[in-house]
């Protein structure tokens, strides 16, 4: 029989997939077509999409490329995959976060910046006499354009003796100057400043001016001789009499030390600890615009390109359309006076106009270019890499997208689903992982994967149009699809005491009152971009943090200290309830460490009484093993040739590095007598390699360790191994573990839990078991605030705080509070239509 050509059938055929926890797989999917993978967290969907059809494309394409070029790319590795026909050239937009410093905003993501700095440089009105500037010198980015005092980054820092004196009754013995290094390094200090005739023990603020100001801010830096351990009277005599010194000292002024150990220490927590004496200002040249003063003067519209660039994307949409029509009496004034500049002028705006459109379609009109990604959403990003490729024109590519309505409101999503309409329409696939229904009813064709997580998924349920889907008994997706789902019968707990904040001015919020209230499940619903992250995750977050007196960890990012976005909350106090809030804890989707020697089993802790366990076994007693030896980041038990990695790297120079299992150790970390110790015939490795559910049942008659494992299992974890990596988890699965590791604490109540979009990467079964989870937490006494988009949470609320109406300017107001219900039946609320079509498909409940 005569084998078809996938090429020509418009198929994508895939033999024997394995990557993961892909059981030898085989399945056909359309080209041209919208694919939708689905299926519960942990099933292989990504596997499937990503780690085999996304992998081979882009492998098969770097083939093309010449070995030089090659090494360039950030290559996946080789896909465990028998065969693939008819796969097209791909490109893959991820939930990730992109480059993390200021420098890279908006107009950078969509090289909407590089369209308008071409305009400014060669349609803009520049001042009589000024010379032609390339468009370079329209970028902070370069030496052409960045202002010459904040070198691009609109901002200079300096100390000032606030800053370097927080406490100016203090003398300088009692460490006044508190940016002076500290142990014996700013006891030196304060040793040559008594040679140097200063007198360290009176107050601060009784020293003269001339002196205060020549300890923080002189350049000099004179080496003087010290006696150490001398009071200061015995210091004049020793100076008198010339006596030997104990050593001799160099001065350095405050202002000097902070600047020059910022600008040089290799040391994380030594640039940490001096910046905060740092204070950031606008630059005084160039007014906290970033550029050149020659390309400031230069105008399009009245306006800089700094300013245009501050516009939001709808406000430089108008702005823009009086110049892109060949009709429009500012045009044609253009062209009458300058028809050279004219055709410029209208070449550029209309790409411009044409890009920005597209953003406004997909709800982005709120963002401004000059916004850094570090400000973003990941769905946000998502959707700016969208809008780019909807506008490239591409054709015959499939897009491979990972949960694009990550992060979105459902009146977003239908903007989304008519940008996917577009690329297809353009003659190319899409392949989206998702498992938003309204995504999941839009799709041509579904490939449904499961049954179950890890090792109990990896199976396609189902491959061809939605409605087949119906008939497939051991689909989790069907009973959510087909609105066979129904909200359990529940009262909605009623609000006795709230948490009240008043006058909270930040992003789109201004002079914002809003109330939380007490022991009670509270979701906080509207729009992408209406303020809901901002009121929730950043001010009530700092707030109560401060109030609490706990610290606030600040988001990790890369780069330079002084290149990342601070945004400071302008105004907002709490003026009620903090007397029954005792402890705040942040449930947030960043990883739960940064390298694969954090895991799951390490972060929660019952790590600890699993090494307990094999330290307590007749063969570890008698070698005298302590727990630590069952660590593999310590010396003495683990395997020195990956030193406990499990794998080493080898290097291919023209293709993707290898990681390969460790010749020695064969993959389990741990030296060859570690691995002798057995506790109930399983070594350490053996465990490490265990799902959770297989060590639930392994474990079952150890408390300790056994409820850990049930409270991973309750959040949906059952699936993963013990000593999975952190860098392999998803958002979702690293938060579900910070919520697991919470819930496993025997809460006392007075807890306020904040989560920001909680729902993100699950499994409309898998939102069920976090909403048995979160009511868990309020039974306990506790407070749980949500940033939701997911109607089954906010349905299942006690309590809902709709902001809006609309995404930036237009938002930043609370539209209504109330029950689910009576939010339903607002009439301004964007969420309302979206939660009473919920309510009404999922459950009895009548609006009122």
């Amino acid at each position: 029989m005569k084998k078809t050509d996938s090429r020509l059938d418009g198929k994508v055929r895939v033999r024997g997939a394995r990557e993961h926890n892909l059981k030898n797989v085989d399945v056909e999917i359309p080209r041209d077509a919208l694919v939708v993978f689905t299926g519960v967290s942990g099933s292989g969907k990504s596997s499937l999409a990503f780690g085999t059809l996304y992998a081979e494309a882009q492998r098969r394409y770097l083939e093309s490329v010449s070995p030089y070029a090659r090494r360039l790319f950030h290559q996946m590795g080789v896909p465990q995959v028998d065969e693939i026909d008819g796969l097209p050239p791909a490109v893959a937009l991820q939930q990730q976060r992109g480059s993390p410093t200021t420098r890279s905003s908006v107009g950078s993501v969509t090289m909407l910046s590089n369209l308008l700095r071409m305009l400014y440089s060669r349609a803009g009105d520049y001042p009589r006499g000024q010379a032609l500037l390339y468009a370079e010198s329209f970028s902070p980015n370069t030496p052409q354009g960045a202002c010459p005092t904040c070198h691009g980054l609109g901002r200079i820092y300096d100390a000032t003796e606030a800053s370097m004196v927080p406490d100016p009754s203090l003398s300088i013995r009692e460490r006044a100057i508190a940016a002076w290094p500290p142990a014996w390094h700013g006891q030196n200090l304060r040793d040559i400043a008594v040679t140097l005739g200063f007198d360290i023990d009176k107050p601060w603020r009784e020293l003269s001016k001339k002196d205060r100001d020549w300890l923080l801010f002189t350049e000099e830096q004179p080496t003087v001789p010290v006696y150490a351990g001398y009071e200061p009277h015995e210091v004049k005599r020793a100076l008198k009499r010339k006596e030997e010194p104990s050593y001799q000292g160099t001065f350095t002024g405050a202002r000097r030390y902070v600047l020059h150990t910022f600008a040089n220490t290799e040391s994380p927590l030594m640039k940490k600890r001096v910046s905060q004496y740092l204070v950031s200002t606008d630059c005084p040249l160039c007014k906290g615009k970033r550029l050149k003063l020659e390309a400031l003067s230069v105008k399009f519209a009245e306006l800089d390109i700094a300013e245009m660039s501050g516009l939001p994307l709808k406000e430089l949409a108008k702005l823009l359309k009086p110049y892109a029509s060949a009709t429009a009496p500012r045009w044609r004034k253009l062209e009458a006076e300058h028809p050279e500049k004219a055709l410029v002028t209208q070449r550029i705006v209309q790409d411009l106009e044409a890009r920005v459109a597209v953003m406004l379609d997909l709800g982005l009109g709120y963002l401004s270019l000059e916004r850094s990604t570090p400000t973003l959403s990941p769905g946000e990003l998502q959707r700016l890499r969208l809008a780019t490729q909807v506008r490239s024109n591409l054709f015959g590519v499939v897009y491979v997208l990972d949960e694009p309505s990550a992060g979105l409101h459902p009146a977003d999503t239908k903007a989304l689903l008519t940008a996917l309409d577009q690329l297809k329409a353009a003659g190319n696939s899409l392949f989206v992982v998702e498992h938003e229904l309204d995504v999941i009813r839009h799709a041509d064709w579904i490939v449904d994967v499961g049954p179950a997580a890890g090792e109990h998924g990896g199976q396609i349920l189902y491959s061809g149009p939605p409605e087949g889907l119906a008939s497939i008994e051991a689909s989790h997706t069907r009973r959510f699809l087909f609105s066979e789902f129904k909200l359990p019968p529940r009262e909605p707990r009623a609000p006795r005491e709230w948490l009240k904040l008043s006058g909270v001015t930040r992003n789109n919020l201004e002079k914002l009152d809003a109330q939380f209230p007490l022991g009670l499940l509270t979701s906080v619903t509207g729009v992408s971009g209406s303020g809901k992250s901002t009121l929730v995750s950043q001010v009530l977050v700092e707030l109560v943090s401060a109030h609490l007196g706990q610290a606030v960890v600040a988001d990790e990012e890369e780069g330079s200290e002084l290149e990342r976005t601070i945004v400071h909350t302008l105004g907002g106090k709490i003026v009620g309830g903090m007397d029954r809030i005792k402890r705040l804890v942040r449930v947030d989707q960043k990883p739960i460490g940064r390298t694969p020697r954090s895991n799951l089993a390490t972060y929660t802790g019952l790590f600890d009484y699993v090494r307990k366990l094999f330290a307590a076994t007749k063969t570890a007693r008698s070698r005298r093993y302590d727990a630590g030896r069952f660590s593999f980041n310590v010396a003495k038990g683990r395997c020195e040739t990956c030193e406990g990695e499990g794998f080493v790297m080898v290097e291919l120079l023209f293709l993707p590095s290898v990681y390969a299992p460790c010749p020695t150790c064969h993959g389990a970390r741990y030296n060859a007598q570690t691995l002798e110790i057995r506790y109930r015939d399983r070594n350490i490795a053996d465990v490490l390699a265990m799902t959770v559910d297989a060590a639930w049942q392994f474990f079952e008659d150890e408390p300790h360790i056994h409820r850990s494992l049930d409270v991973l299992r309750e959040v949906g974890l059952g699936y993963l191994r013990l000593g999975q990596a952190a860098t392999e988890l998803s958002g979702g699965e690293a938060q579900r573990i910070k919520l697991a590791t919470e819930l496993q604490r025997l809460s006392k109540g007075d807890t306020l839990y904040v989560l920001d979009e909680p729902t993100t990467g699950l499994h409309p079964s898998d939102v069920e078991r976090l909403v048995v989870q979160l009511e868990r937490l309020v039974d306990a006494g506790n407070t749980v605030v949500v940033v939701e988009h997911d109607m089954r949470v906010v349905a299942g609320s006690d309590w809902v705080i709709d902001m809006g109406p609309g995404a930036g300017d237009e938002g930043g107001s609370i539209v209504v509070t109330g029950l689910p219900t009576q939010v339903a039946s607002s009439k301004r609320s964007r969420t309302a239509p979206f939660l009473a079509e919920f309510l009404q498909a999922s459950s009895d409940a009548h609006l009122p």
